[in-house]
């Protein structure tokens, strides 16, 4: 049991091992922690997309923008998409849980916001119909995926692919990226 333990955790230290080494991925996080400080200063907002446990990591980090990180401060516009459960089970219900967030995005976003999905395939239909619509209004998508970006490569701004395809390394890793943007964010904006 204590080797498997142990086996876990170093393979989740090897994920941000190889984060910490690539400077592109870096250089990206730095880009999106400034168009998102810059949604914000321009009375934009950022909502986040995602299903499963990247639906829970989705509402955890726009609830570090909307809530706080570290400084008591002013809320910044900042929701999951899927908090809405009426709405949720309408429409997919009422059309498809393939237009769950392309629906609202279209609904609610304008040019500048920003849409955050995760997705550690980077396939997720949903999300991608998102992006489309996103990419249709001028929304800014970034998208946090596994090692290949998937599908969701071809419609991110800002891409975070963690180098890995097992699921909840992927999920560690992006839950790290996002507390990063969250936090540097949150210094840019308020000191």
């Amino acid at each position: 049991m204590k080797t498997k333990i142990a086996s876990i955790i170093s393979a989740s230290i090897d994920v941000k091992s190889q984060l910490l080494a690539d400077e592109k991925m870096q250089e990206n996080i730095a880009s999106a922690i400034d168009v998102i400080t810059n949604a914000f200063k321009t009375g934009k907002k950022v909502l986040f997309c995602g299903n499963g446990g990247s639906a829970a990591d989705a509402q955890h980090l726009a609830a570090e923008f909307s809530g706080r990180f570290y400084i008591d401060r002013k809320a910044l516009p900042s929701e999951a998409l899927h908090c809405n459960t009426s709405y949720l089970t309408a429409v997919a219900n009422d059309y498809s849980y393939d237009v769950i967030y392309s629906r609202i995005v279209d609904g609610t976003c304008v040019a500048g916001d920003v849409l955050v999905g995760l997705s550690t395939s980077g396939n997720s239909k949903n999300i991608l119909n998102a992006f489309a619509t996103a990419k249709e209004k001028g929304v800014i998508t970034i998208g946090l995926t596994g090692a290949s970006g998937g599908k969701m490569k071809e419609l991110s701004d800002y891409l975070f692919n963690v180098p890995s395809t097992d699921t909840p390394r992927i999920q560690e890793s992006h839950i790290l990226i996002g507390h990063i943007i969250c936090e540097l964010v949150e210094a840019k904006i308020f000191g």
